[in-house]
């Protein structure tokens, strides 16, 4: 099953199971339960922290929540905020997810240094929901922008080229 965000990144190939963490969980368990699947594969964009390029498509099976105030000491978790379905992490492209879009460069490169790359609110939803309902599940992902003070500005100028490369790709990887 193929699925996306929705709203202003939607593809005619993927179901939209909502923007941001709590909506993907919700939606994508309500469906999973109703139609179980083999396999979920979530397409979207990602915003990078700065070694991704713009336009850059990378598969990823590894996902974090971390959010900006757990780099300057300023919050706790008590949950493992990192979640893969790879079977050598090492290798992997992490996503990190959160509700908020990161905007701070300086903040950015923190994540940079745990080697986490890029950053889409809905992945980590995904890879939590897939997890507890036992279905394997990846990401295919297209960089729109960079985390910094442009992210929104450049995200919007990006979105649409960005979803026709990543629907070209997505048709030369699978039958659509």
């Amino acid at each position: 099953m193929i699925i996306c965000a929705g709203d202003s990144e939607q593809f005619d190939f993927a179901t939209p199971i909502g923007i941001g963490m709590v909506n993907a969980a919700v939606n994508l368990t309500k469906l999973c339960l109703l139609n179980p699947p083999e396999f979920l594969l979530f397409v979207g964009t990602a915003g990078s922290y700065g070694n991704k390029n713009i336009f850059d498509i990378i598969e990823s099976r590894t996902a974090a929540n971390i959010e900006n105030s757990f780099f300057t000491h300023n919050s706790y978790t008590p949950i493992d905020n990192v979640i893969s379905t790879a079977d050598d992490v090492s290798r992997e492209t992490i996503v990190n997810s959160s509700n908020y879009i990161t905007t701070d460069s300086d903040v950015a490169k923190h994540y940079l240094n745990n080697n986490i790359q890029l950053e889409n609110m809905e992945f980590f939803a995904v890879l939590k929901a897939a997890e507890e309902l036992k279905i394997p599940a990846g990401g295919v992902f297209i960089v729109t922008n960079y985390c910094d003070k442009e992210a929104h500005k450049v995200f919007i100028q990006n979105r649409l080229e960005a979803m026709g490369r990543l629907t070209d790709y997505m048709k030369g990887r699978i039958t659509l």
